[in-house]
């Protein structure tokens, strides 16, 4: 897996093989302060480890001094075309600056903005989309082609290379899985800088998880990305919940609990539909433990298919066989297979 820069985001490393971490972005009026905290509290309780705030104006921009104090999570100030809004947001305490220095105006304002991003020592995260790639270069590439979107971003980068700055991420979105996933490739290919990974205008919670399952989970498989953000049209504490289920399908996941399960079939003797979801939903508040957990439909594929699981229930006629790393543990009666299980991964 290749090495990227890393940057700091208040306490949260990114890049430089720290584990990947999770964000979201608020939907409130940042200028509602006590709204948005109670936002982020959200987040962080469903395990978010760094937040984004959207900063359209003055007001906003005043209001992120209670909210960088106040917020358990680090904050990133998301600044479109105005570099007041970066200097007062960096002013009020944002630990990290959303934008793209070439729409923000002339060489002396792009090195405003990088002045006091070093004095406060916080990164910039350069966001590329589809939809903000520089007329020359649709020009150029015909399009907003993944090709497009990353010679933007890195347009961008040289803009704060050349002034002296490099505490870098990128992001290079598009709402096309496959364009999203070549941007990516050859972002990886062409910088050491961190990625932030994400398909923009992703969808509802069901077509949003699903393409950003595809995108998100096939780049993390390949080895590339260093954060990621599930966009969701949708509560924003749902984006975090997918974001950890992606992470735990491809194996980047620092800890908590797998659960797999088995489709079912006529051989299926127990009512493994809710037994998989009661287990699901009770494993998804354990941390600190990393276990891989099975509940399978019948004694033919269970402790074997399931084998390689720590744990796991396998159903038979009105009761379950209860085993650990393929091998039985003992036999428990079906309405009791999930409290037992629960116990045994307590143990664990």
């Amino acid at each position: 897996m290749k090495q990227t820069k890393q940057i700091k985001i208040r306490d949260v490393l990114v890049g430089g093989g720290a584990p990947v971490a999770v964000q979201s972005m608020t939907n409130t009026d940042t200028r509602d302060a006590a709204a948005t905290l109670a936002q982020i509290e959200a987040l962080a309780d469903a395990g978010c480890h760094i937040v984004r705030c959207a900063v359209p104006d003055m007001q906003a921009a005043e209001a992120m001094r209670e909210i960088c104090a106040k917020s358990p999570l680090p904050v990133v100030a998301d600044i479109h075309f105005d570099y007041r809004l970066a200097l007062a947001s960096i002013e009020a305490g944002a630990d990290k600056i959303r934008l793209n220095p070439g729409n923000i105006g002339g060489a002396d304002r792009v090195h405003a903005v990088v002045q006091a991003a070093k004095e406060r020592r916080i990164p910039i995260r350069i966001g590329v989309n589809s939809g903000s790639v520089e007329k020359h270069i649709l020009e150029k590439f015909g399009g907003p082609t993944p090709e497009a979107m990353v010679e933007s971003a890195l347009y961008h980068v040289g803009l704060l290379n050349d002034c002296g700055f490099d505490d870098i991420c990128i992001s290079i979105k598009s709402s096309s899985v496959p364009y999203t996933m070549s941007a990516y490739l050859l972002a990886h290919e062409k910088t050491d800088y961190p990625l932030h990974l994400g398909v923009t205008e992703a969808g509802t919670e069901y077509m949003g998880t699903v393409k950003s399952a595809a995108g998100i989970g096939g780049l993390l498989a390949l080895g590339v990305g260093d954060t990621i953000r599930v966009s969701l049209t949708d509560d924003s504490v749902k984006e975090i919940y997918a974001a950890h289920a992606i992470l735990k399908a491809v194996g980047r996941a620092e800890d908590g609990i797998n659960v797999v399960s088995c489709p079912t079939c006529g051989r299926t003797r127990i009512d493994l539909i809710a037994i998989a979801r009661e287990v699901e939903q009770r494993c998804a508040a354990i941390t600190g433990k990393k276990l891989k957990v099975a509940v399978m439909g019948c004694a033919v594929n269970g402790p074997g298919e399931a084998r390689e699981a720590d744990l796991g229930v396998a159903g038979g006629d009105g009761e379950g066989l209860l085993f650990r790393k393929g091998e039985i543990i003992r036999k428990v009666p079906q309405e009791k297979l999930v409290d037992a299980l629960m116990e045994e991964i307590a143990r664990f």
